[in-house]
């Protein structure tokens, strides 16, 4: 449960930063690992979709001097004064943020990047948030963005091989697209005081991730927690700077007709350190229909959810809270029968 704490000025709009009473969050669970050279990879990753929406991958291929750069670079950019990190936002929805997560209200202990993977979609305030940095910022991006995309590629490759799905390249072509609407966000979270005794700082409240998959790196500051699928109970992640932790997005739920789910997560701010994450999101072009494979779902009766576009469903994600259930909405309603004694 998320209570307000006293007031904290933010801006002429947002007055409050949400705190957590914490309550026990099990440590012990395993996170599930997947090696991406195991042979067995691609039946592990689909035992980890269907029972968690999250794993870990190691053996992933991404230079790690690639991901140092990156991180270096933004906290180069989020240590620059507040008055030039302002001129790259408000986010619409690119570009820089601080303390408000969308246009609904939503406010959290973080300021973050979000930037569109496609270049032909960039916008004035993507140009500004390179405008105050070095190129070497930009370099890192675009280089972090295209291993980011083979990542995603290669796990969805397994993921339908795992399932039987053909043509294999069904999943990964939607986000190898020149039109796909990927984008990668870069977060910020400043080391938080505890607001009263046993109350910490949300840094980004619980949500699912609308896209396909998530690729999800971190520094080594804790803070991560995902929702188990049974909603019984929240587990911390331990970080793991030299790792990718995979998330299941909305849009995989939906094409494997809930076989596999959309994990809740959320992060809350540490006492001690700043955490710094980096996302990849993999989303389909904004014309893509999203609806269950009928490769694995051959009869649209038994079928959970409507077809939709994905314009149709970023659009309707961007108009909802942070922690609203978005898929409700496309969700196919079951018919009702009327008996009759006459």
């Amino acid at each position: 449960m998320v209570v307000l704490s006293q007031p904290v000025a933010l801006d002429n709009h947002i007055s409050v930063i949400p705190t957590y009473t914490p309550v026990p969050v099990f440590t012990s669970q395993p996170i599930p690992v997947v090696d991406l050279t195991d042979p067995e990879a691609k039946t592990l990753i689909v035992k980890a979709c269907e029972e968690f929406g999250f794993f870990k991958v190691v053996n992933h291929g991404v230079r790690a001097d690639l991901m140092t750069r990156l991180e270096q670079e933004a906290i180069r950019f989020f240590a620059l004064p507040q008055s030039l990190k302002n001129q790259a936002g408000p986010p619409e929805p690119y570009g820089y943020g601080s303390k408000r997560i969308g246009p609904n209200g939503d406010v959290g202990w973080i300021e973050y990047i979000l930037l569109n993977a496609n270049p032909q979609l960039s916008t004035p305030k993507t140009s500004d948030v390179f405008g105050q940095t070095p190129q070497i910022f930009r370099e890192a991006v675009d280089e972090y963005m295209h291993e980011l995309k083979e990542v995603s590629c290669k796990v969805l490759g397994m993921v339908t091989e795992g399932l039987g799905i053909e043509p294999r390249d069904t999943l990964s072509k939607m986000v190898r697209d020149e039109k796909s609407d990927s984008c990668l966000r870069l977060n910020h979270y400043p080391t938080a005081e505890e607001e009263a005794e046993n109350m910490v700082k949300v840094g980004f409240g619980e949500h699912t991730d609308p896209q396909i998959i998530s690729v999800l790196r971190s520094n080594d500051t804790a803070g991560l927690q995902i929702c188990m699928k049974d909603g019984s109970c929240w587990v911390a992640v331990p970080p793991d700077h030299s790792s990718f932790f995979i998330i299941v997005g909305d849009a995989l739920q939906v094409m494997t007709n809930g076989r596999f789910k959309s994990v809740k997560h959320r992060v809350l701010a540490d006492t001690r350190r700043s955490r710094v994450s980096m996302i990849y999101f993999g989303g389909p072009p904004l014309s893509e229909k999203i609806a269950p494979l009928s490769c694995l779902v051959p009869n649209q009766e038994d079928w959970l959810y409507k077809e939709f576009t994905w314009s149709q469903y970023k659009s309707s994600a961007y108009k909802s809270k942070l922690g609203d259930y978005r898929l409700g909405l496309f969700e196919k309603q079951p018919l009702l029968t009327h008996m009759s004694n006459e």
